[in-house]
């Protein structure tokens, strides 16, 4: 089945303390602000804030299990972190495609998460590559 421009896609998410801990072991981005309960608090966010690159996962989850799937080859991905994100908070991935291109079998969706109280915490743009759905 081709995908159209219009297809959303929202999934819900969390991450778990011990997610943004495997996250710091592969990147080895261990700003305390991230883990350090009492470094965290001197800062404007009060406690840990997740990674944003942990939180944009989503798109790849989403883009490469659900739809597009298996076959989705990503070009490229744009993200504005605009809201800190912590864990064990629910979030909402969205993602909408908004252009088709079939002779180059890319699609480039708009990409968002939101909070629980409906609030953009990040935003961007995904250009993917899937020769059967685009």
């Amino acid at each position: 089945m081709k995908l159209e421009a219009g297809f959303t896609i929202e999934q819900h998410f969390t991450f778990t303390q011990e997610d943004v801990n495997k996250f710091i072991d592969v990147t080895h981005d261990d700003n305390p602000v991230h883990h350090d309960e009492d470094y965290a608090a001197t800062t404007m966010f009060k406690k840990p804030i997740m990674h944003g690159f942990l939180s944009g996962t989503i798109f790849s989850r989403i883009f490469g299990t659900m739809e597009p799937g298996i076959g989705t080859i990503y070009m490229s991905q744009s993200m504005r972190f605009l809201k800190p994100m912590y864990v064990e908070e629910i979030y909402k991935g969205v993602v909408v495609l908004e252009e088709v291109n079939t002779e180059k079998h890319r699609g480039k969706f708009s990409t968002k998460v939101f909070d629980q109280k409906g609030d953009l915490t990040l935003e961007g743009e995904a250009l993917l590559y899937h020769r059967e759905k685009f």
